[in-house]
């Protein structure tokens, strides 16, 4: 009979064993954690959306490790539930439960609540033996499209690997159309926009449309590239408001299409039409907040991008008035909020001070380094477009620079940086290209007119 230890370390091998958010070696900093919360609760709850299942678990998985273990608890067990309803047509229960069971045996043990963990383990083994993987030397493919789902919400190299996974879950169940529009849509998020979509790509992603007409968001990205490739004299104007139009009969969220849509809008019609749209949308669903986060992102497109054109104190009112919602809705991820409210309130010579003000609050606040990072490059912008404070904005330019993460606003630095060393008119030349040598991590790729600043 085994002692008490030896079972503990059994039930331990057992779990490591499992396929898992837990055992899938996740980035857990908190400001990750608290964005990718919100990312998914913007998804909302529509029935219908087939990855239902797959954003409660990946709930459960962030709750638990934001320390609210009872939310952990209900998001999983709203995975069950979703799975159920989704799946109903096919059986009671399949391996798309194996990664939730998983996720669930894993809890319980945490939790110290082992008999429990056990039971969910003979599950999953059930289910195992029930439904085996049609490749012995690979994972199910039901494991490998969620691994992939969830590997899309973190960075790029995550991304490349949900390539990798849901290539190998399509190979083996090539009927499943979910799987194959995530795939693609995966693909378009992790491609070079400034470059455009290579012809194969483009391929892809008329293939999936016409597999999944259904599907508004992804009809939102085919249109988004029907637009980049017109020609002189083509207008998509008329196919981009009947699209719209369909999108405002379907269930509000993030998958909607709504966003990428009042893009369009706003590139192809005009910033005016996109408000209104937004504001419409809004008076349908009055309380929900990806709404107000759209229709915020209109107003703040019109009055940043319009340089020239100064903005009515109306239009300046509600657009403050959005942002300071934002702030409030979205508590624990409001820095990007408030710089953009900063942003807004530079518009007017009366709300320089304001915008100051908060940032001057927001550099004293104790950020993890990739909010320090966005932080340190908008605020360069500000202080070189906006006060003309040139030198103190290459100060801030190279902070964001030297924090050793792989990011957009990192990279934005250090273009500028290097921008500024082409140029070769600032007294601080030599001073930056020094810094830009010992820089961790950097790559001169294409810099300095195709040499390296040695």
């Amino acid at each position: 009979m085994m002692s008490a230890a030896e079972t503990k370390s059994t039930l331990e091998s057992r779990l490591d064993a499992l396929q898992s958010h837990f055992t899938c070696d996740l980035v857990c900093e908190k400001s990750i954690l608290v964005r990718l919360r919100d990312k998914l609760k913007d998804i909302g709850t529509d029935e219908r959306n087939f990855w239902l299942g797959h954003v409660y678990n990946l709930q459960g998985f962030v709750h638990y490790h934001m320390g609210l273990v009872e939310e952990a608890r209900s998001f999983l067990s709203k995975a069950t539930e979703a799975f159920h309803q989704i799946r109903k047509g096919d059986s009671d229960e399949g391996p798309w439960l194996l990664v939730n069971y998983g996720n669930l045996a894993w809890l319980h043990h945490y939790l110290g609540e082992d008999e429990e963990s056990e039971s969910y383990l003979s599950k999953v083994d059930a289910l195992m033996k029930e439904y085996p993987s049609p490749s012995e030397d690979e994972l199910h493919p039901e494991v490998y499209a969620e691994k992939a789902w969830t590997l899309l919400h973190f960075g790029k190299d995550q991304k490349k690997q949900a390539a990798d996974y849901f290539q190998r879950a399509i190979r083996m169940q090539p009927d499943m159309v979910e799987w194959q529009t995530s795939y693609v849509l995966g693909l378009v998020s992790a491609s070079d926009h400034e470059k455009g979509l290579s012809g194969g790509l483009l391929e892809k992603l008329r293939a999936a449309r016409e597999k999944d007409p259904e599907n508004m968001y992804l009809a939102v990205q085919c249109l988004e590239q029907k637009a980049k490739e017109q020609k002189e004299g083509e207008d998509i104007k008329t196919e981009v408001r009947e699209l719209a139009e369909k999108i405002s009969m379907n269930p509000v969220g993030s998958y909607s299409g709504i966003k990428p849509i009042l893009r369009l809008y706003n590139v192809h019609i005009s910033h005016d039409h996109a408000i209104i749209l937004a504001e419409e949308a809004l008076r349908k669903h009055p309380d929900d907040r990806y709404l107000k986060r759209c229709a915020a992102l209109c107003y703040k497109w019109k009055i940043i991008i319009e340089k020239d054109t100064l903005p009515t104190k109306s239009m300046m009112d509600r657009t403050i008035s959005l942002h300071k919602e934002l702030i409030s809705l979205y508590p624990d991820s409001a820095l990007v909020k408030k710089i953009d409210l900063a942003n807004i309130y530079a518009k007017s010579s009366e709300g320089l001070h304001k915008a100051k003000q908060i940032y001057q609050e927001l550099l004293e606040k104790d950020l993890e380094p990739l909010e320090k990072q966005m932080l340190y490059n908008r605020y360069a912008k500000y202080l070189y477009f906006k006060r003309n404070e040139h030198n103190i904005s290459i100060d801030y330019h190279m902070k964001a620079a030297e924090i050793p993460h792989q990011s957009f606003n990192r990279n934005s630095s250090i273009k500028t940086l290097e921008k500024i060393l082409r140029r070769g008119e600032n007294r601080r030349c030599s001073e930056i290209k020094k810094f830009l040598q010992n820089l961790q991590d950097y790559d001169p790729v294409e810099a300095f007119n195709g040499n390296s600043p040695n």
